[in-house]
């Protein structure tokens, strides 16, 4: 019961607390609770990583698309940092990859209401489906 008034308290404490527990084998004693619904919770955290870095990236690469007159050394950052940082959390955990297939659609749909808000363009302006897709380099690019 302490472990877990812990887990509330001073999660940093905790963690490493149920680290040197597991060093040391003491397993009887882990808050296995807990230590199963910090580790499903972070998967879902990876995934949500995922989701929302596609989610800028489409937007931006929306708005590059749609409003060239606009086009600012800020939004191709941003553009290049949203794909290294998406490339990287792939290469860190290859099975998100399994997942693009349901978050590309959802995070493109939420890109272009996010798109169609920060430039004032009507939502009609830009594609109903994602026009993006993935290269082999892991490279997002627009469909030719």
């Amino acid at each position: 019961m302490e472990e877990k008034l812990l887990h509330d308290q001073d999660f940093y404490q905790w963690t490493q607390e149920q680290v040197s527990l597991m060093k040391t084998g003491a397993y009887d004693q882990i808050d296995w609770e807990h230590v199963i619904e910090e580790i499903e919770e972070m998967g879902i955290a990876l995934r949500r990583q995922l989701a929302s870095g596609l989610k800028v990236l489409f937007a931006h690469m929306l708005k590059w698309q749609y409003q060239p007159g606009k086009r600012s050394k800020s939004w191709e950052v941003t553009i290049a940092t949203q794909k290294e940082e998406i490339r990287e959390l792939l290469e860190d955990a290859p099975s998100l990859r399994n997942h693009l297939p349901d978050l590309v659609p959802r995070s493109y749909e939420r890109a272009r209401r996010l798109a169609s808000l920060e430039t004032g363009l009507p939502l009609e302006t830009f594609p109903e489906s994602c026009p993006f897709h993935w290269d082999i380099d892991t490279e997002i690019q627009k469909n030719a």
